[in-house]
């Protein structure tokens, strides 16, 4: 399948809209390989269970957007999207298998740190960290939502929709954080961290319901691109 984009101003504003979603990708990635490394290496010198999980779901985020950056560069240089197509689907099935993962590591560690008491130490790297991605996620996806209006991509909307759960995720570990940190509380890190399988859970079935379904490919450009 080969897509063919319209020419003429629309065919010009689409053009832009796409350069704008894969500048908007980029700054994602790379906020993912920050997030991701920070998180992780502090939750691992902390022993937070929370901050390591928010860590491990920014890996995912990254694989899932490297895919989705493809895409619109993809469209941007005019080639084919049935290779999109398919690379959407199996990122579908990555997310979906291993944010399924993630939910079981939350479970098995969260529950074995409440049995053992096991108290994680202050990591205000951690707090720093989340206190960044409530701030700059939902700026993020407010983006992505208007560019994926523009272009049709319903991608683009999934991925707009994951930086809004990172946010309120981010908000889950900067409570867990802060209360561990404040009043010492080291129970809160395994609770908020549990807390997490209420978007994480939503996230995975989500991805393999549309691996499933096929759908997990973008819904290709309906205004101004046929297949």
């Amino acid at each position: 399948m080969t897509a063919r984009f319209a020419v003429g101003p629309a065919g010009t504003e689409r053009a832009a809209a796409v350069r704008a979603g894969v500048s908007i990708e980029r700054i994602t990635i790379l906020w993912m390989v920050v997030e991701a490394a920070l998180a992780i290496g502090a939750g691992i010198l902390a022993h937070s269970v929370l901050l390591t999980a928010f860590g491990i779901d920014s890996v995912i985020e990254l694989v899932t957007g490297g895919v989705l950056l493809w895409r619109l560069l993809t469209e941007a240089n005019a080639g084919s999207l049935e290779r999109v197509e398919r690379a959407e689907n199996r990122a579908a099935w990555i997310t979906g298998i291993g944010l399924a993962l993630l939910c079981l590591y939350i479970v098995v560690s969260a529950s074995a740190a409440l049995v053992l008491r096991t108290a994680p130490e202050r990591s205000y790297v951690g707090i720093a960290v989340a206190v960044a991605a409530v701030v700059g996620m939902p700026v993020l996806a407010r983006r992505k939502r208007a560019i994926a209006e523009r272009i049709g991509s319903a991608a683009l909307r999934g991925d707009a929709a994951c930086s809004i759960t990172c946010a309120y995720m981010a908000g889950t570990l900067l409570v867990g954080l802060a209360l561990n940190a404040v009043f010492g509380w080291w129970w809160a890190d395994s609770l908020a961290a549990l807390a997490l399988l209420y978007w994480l859970q939503g996230e995975a079935r989500e991805a393999l319901r549309g691996a499933r379904s096929g759908t997990g490919a973008c819904a290709c450009c309906e205004d101004g691109c046929e297949g």
